[in-house]
């Protein structure tokens, strides 16, 4: 199996998670969005900003913000009911596309590197791994804010601190996949998972409790419609990456049993 093979199938797997992706942020995520964007048109628009989908950990919503201010002279103002159709749409299978290539391109480097682990339990692994340190523990300190909430002033300053904080996230996440590695051959393969594991946590708290945190939702704004865009941005992006992982892992499975039929009925004709 090449690289090839894995970036291909990866592409088609992050095209069908776009719309499973798609179909979970249409019906559990559009209620919240239009709640806060009728709070946000309440206030004028200007009062905290427009952001939606404040930083890159929730594309599902890409694509509504400035939705309240008049176009400038020569621009088109696109209509919500395009934004929540075909304007989500292709924000999800422009992720879902790029982060499937790029799950399949990694799975295809760690074939081998996790001991017995088959074909498709790595593939499984790698996309585990790839959203709890992408979007999961990100979550935990910068989630997602919805329109009517965070101070435009202050949006250069909290999108870096996400990035900063993702970047890290992942080389810390790569690292700890690292020491794993090479504490199994000592310790065991459990053992040297948990080891990994609990590293990786200490260093993501210590970053979580150095790096600023930002509060910006006004006591006004509804805590259960913030609580509901919150856990839709969540769920769509549990669906992309679980279905993503899912399909990969079984195509990866299928290749692997297809390339590995030849070379059985190969050793039974020479047995």
């Amino acid at each position: 199996m090449s690289a090839r093979d894995f970036l291909i199938r990866g592409l088609l797997a992050g095209l069908v998670a776009a719309f499973a992706a798609f179909a979970v942020a249409y019906v559990v995520g559009e209620p919240p969005l239009r709640a806060a964007i009728a709070l946000e048109d309440s206030t004028g628009g200007h009062s905290h900003g427009t952001e939606s989908a404040e930083h890159a950990g929730s594309p599902e919503h890409a694509g509504s913000a400035e939705h309240a201010e008049a176009p400038a002279p020569g621009e088109v103002e696109v209509p919500r009911s395009l934004q929540s159709t075909l304007g989500l749409l292709t924000g999800l299978l422009v992720a879902g596309v790029v982060l499937g290539g790029l799950v399949g391109v990694v799975a295809a480097l760690a074939m081998g590197r996790f001991g017995r682990l088959s074909p498709r339990s790595t593939t499984l692994a790698v996309a585990a791994v790839a959203f709890a340190a992408v979007y999961a523990v990100p979550f935990l300190i910068y989630p997602p804010n919805p329109p009517a909430v965070g101070s435009g002033d202050t949006i250069g300053l909290r999108s870096a601190l996400y990035f900063i904080f993702l970047a890290i996230s992942l080389i810390a996440a790569v690292t700890a996949v690292l020491v794993g590695r090479r504490l199994s051959a000592r310790f065991g393969g459990w053992h040297a998972g948990l080891v990994a594991v609990a590293g990786y946590t200490v260093v993501m708290l210590v970053v979580m409790a150095l790096l600023p945190h930002h509060n910006e939702v006004p006591d006004t704004f509804p805590a259960s419609v913030l609580y509901d865009f919150r856990r839709a941005s969540f769920l769509t992006q549990l669906t992309l990456w679980a279905v993503l992982g899912s399909v990969l892992a079984e195509l990866v499975g299928r290749l692997s049993r297809t390339e590995s039929a030849p070379s059985r009925e190969l050793a039974d004709l020479r047995g």
